[in-house]
């Protein structure tokens, strides 16, 4: 039997039902979907009959736990879950739905998809309106429902309230503040509904609400919850076709296996893993930096009154540029955080050299590795007059031995909300250099950068090394 033929139970590696199911209104929907010509496959049909599953007091099961579903790509999540969102407006007079996602890409085509929906000809006459401006996207319907979108990035959720229900899309990138400011919108719903969908994500990615999610489902302690997860064996062949239709339901007849091999020729072993098999890492307690005492370190705003030094780093693709900056004070503390993180595909290089140029004469040292790409800029930055510093490996593992001393002593802090440098953290693994103990940052797997971390390591390095500090008033003094 074929993938589009089987049952959710059949192909799902973890289903977490919730408890108390009697009933559901996912027949409602169905019914509608069969008018317009929307067909369901049995897996998406199991699905959504769990989502939509209510109890004997006619709430949803899964109310308070949420619905969680970890899906590769290319596996239809905007088609099973946007159209069952779309169809439940039309037959529930004033239903609020908000669907978000981080990016706004994202957000944006799964809006496009839906506007299709919406000029459907069997639909158009119970739309109201469709709002396209950017950041307040809006689908209304004539009976007062209306579906929201909009990209967490760009901090949207904040300040709604009546909502009955919310997509978190890419809830691999969700963090906790977002589902602060946006589960109480729906504390005053009378049957709210939350479902997060997303990939197995990569080290680094603000992630905890997800992977709580998971641990939860796996443990058996929150009967409120229901998880779906769809993935490959651990260890399977990436080229393996079973282990493409194991990890993909929609594969070979809806998600083609050009789609998938597509997929598989532009990512990373390592990205594909996760993407199109829907494996998550195996757990991994180790990290070079501990979480705790970077938490600790975190401060929500620099304090002035040291002296100031940058470090430049690339990853090596030369995808991104990161510039490190450090403050460090006479009572030896020193301040860190990622003063410049830039696409070179967007914004090149070129800019990296005035800004540093600018800043030279109040500027201590001026710090990159010699093993960097970002060396291609030390020519140009001597032109400017700026005095580059290049480190070599014994450099490097002093640098993070530092790092981690003064992280532990209480003498480092960092600029909060760094997005790039808190991934960057997260994703770091420790490289031994040479036998004598000493350490230099490592990526935890190909698809992380840490760029961010090495620049503001650097940094350090340099503040803490350095004899320079033009700040300093110079003695003058006069020969007779």
């Amino acid at each position: 039997m074929t993938n589009s033929r089987r049952k959710l139970s059949d192909l799902a590696s973890h289903l977490i039902i919730p408890d108390g199911i009697v009933k559901t209104r996912f027949p409602r929907i169905a019914k509608l979907a069969k008018i317009a010509g929307i067909a369901y496959d049995p897996w998406q049909q199991g699905l959504l009959t769990l989502m939509y599953g209510l109890r004997k007091d006619g709430k949803y099961a899964c109310g308070a736990g949420g619905l969680a579903a970890s899906l590769p790509r290319q596996v239809g999540k905007t088609f099973t879950f946007g159209t069952a969102a779309f169809l439940d407006c039309l037959i529930t007079p004033g239903l609020k739905v908000l669907w978000t996602a981080h990016r706004s890409r994202t957000s944006d085509e799964t809006f496009a998809s839906m506007q299709t929906l919406a000029h459907d000809a069997t639909f158009a006459r119970y739309v109201e309106n469709i709002r396209r401006a950017n950041g307040q996207q809006e689908i209304g319907f004539r009976n007062g429902s209306r579906i929201l979108f909009g990209a967490r990035e760009q901090g949207f959720g904040r300040g709604f309230d009546g909502i009955d229900q919310i997509v978190f899309d890419e809830a691999q990138i969700l963090t906790e503040r977002a589902l602060d400011d946006m589960v109480p919108s729906t504390n005053t719903a009378a049957n709210p509904l939350i479902v997060m969908i997303g990939t197995p994500p990569k080290p680094g990615d603000p992630s905890e609400i997800f992977q709580g999610k998971r641990q939860t489902a796996l443990a058996g302690t929150d009967k409120d919850l229901l998880y779906v997860e769809f993935s490959a064996p651990r260890g399977s062949s990436l080229d393996d076709r079973d282990a493409w239709a194991a990890a993909n339901p929609s594969y070979p007849q809806r998600t083609s296996e050009t789609a998938i091999a597509r997929m598989r020729a532009m990512l990373s072993d390592d990205s594909f893993r996760r993407e199109a098999l829907g494996i998550w890492d195996k757990p991994d307690i180790k990290h070079a930096i501990d979480p705790q005492q970077w938490e600790q370190a975190g401060v929500d705003e620099r304090r002035d009154g040291g002296a100031v030094s940058f470090a430049i780093d690339m990853p090596p693709d030369r995808a991104s540029i990161a510039i490190g900056a450090c403050m460090r004070y006479k009572d030896k503390s020193a301040h860190v955080e990622l003063a410049r993180f830039e696409s070179t595909g967007q914004n090149g290089l070129a800019w990296v050299i005035d800004w540093i140029a600018e800043r030279w004469p109040r500027t201590c040292s001026v710090i990159i590795d010699a093993q960097s790409p970002a060396t291609v800029l030390v020519q140009d930055l001597k032109q400017r007059g700026v005095r580059v510093t290049l480190t070599n490996s014994t450099d490097m593992g002093q640098a993070c031995g530092r790092f981690t001393d003064m992280l532990r002593d209480g003498t480092l802090h960092h600029l909060n909300g760094q997005e790039a440098l808190n991934i960057a953290v997260k994703g770091a693994t420790k490289r031994n250099i040479g036998q004598s103990g000493a350490f230099g940052w490592n990526k935890r797997t190909a698809d992380v950068d840490i760029s961010p971390l090495v620049a503001i390591t650097l940094a350090l390095h340099g503040a803490c090394t350095t004899h320079r500090n033009p700040l300093e008033t110079q003695r003058m003094i006069r020969l007779p």
